[in-house]
């Protein structure tokens, strides 16, 4: 069975790739395995918005035709839907407002890329880069801002040097992080933020 490529596909709607991705799995029964070949071809043709649940895929496939096997099905859904709840709480607790927190934050979003490091799964790995870029943004307008006070300003600026460093190469980040946090210049700058 191909794999699916974006470049393959014609379909201009969501619902029409998934009925398109489904016809050229040739498949006679739709399990955990389809949808999410078809969940692939969807973020891979139209991005992260166009992403739909495994039960959502399910029902426009049944809606052609297609033999659910519901216990995968079932599973499939609920898998996905506890990544998603995981995600969220794990970019909830994420705190770039300062340096000692920001570096904390590192910490966790370092493990986990480690975690992700064998695992096979590109939307994780995606989505963990998009909570560090949403972070350097957000960082990189804090240390633009005027109504925040110099200092603070320049612990984002740093923030955001950090998490731009990170997104260039995070295999090399821990040790870049470290060895900036012994500088003499961080700490002249952030003398009160040490270096543990």
């Amino acid at each position: 069975m191909p794999k699916p490529f974006a470049s393959r596909w014609k379909s201009r709607t969501r619902n029409d790739l998934i009925i398109e991705v489904w016809e050229a799995l040739d498949c006679e029964s739709v399990g955990a395995h389809e949808l999410r070949q078809i969940q692939r071809a969807l973020l891979e043709q139209f991005g992260d918005g166009a992403l739909a649940s495994p039960a959502a895929i399910a029902r426009v496939v049944a809606d052609e035709g297609a033999v659910l096997r519901h216990r995968e099905v079932f599973a499939c859904d609920l898998e996905w839907r506890e990544q998603i709840l995981a995600a969220q709480s794990f970019s909830e607790s994420l705190d770039f407002s300062g340096l000692a927190a920001a570096f904390a934050s590192l910490v966790k979003i370092e493990a986990r890329r480690l975690e992700l490091g064998g695992n096979s799964d590109d939307k994780a790995r995606a989505d963990l880069r998009a909570v560090v870029s949403a972070a350097r943004e957000d960082s990189s307008l804090r240390a633009r801002s005027r109504i925040i006070a110099e200092g603070e300003r320049e612990q984002a600026r740093e923030v955001s040097q950090w998490l731009s460093l990170w997104l260039q190469s995070p295999e090399l980040f821990s040790d870049w992080l470290e060895l900036r946090r012994r500088s003499p210049e961080f700490r002249r700058k952030f003398p009160d933020a040490g270096s543990d």
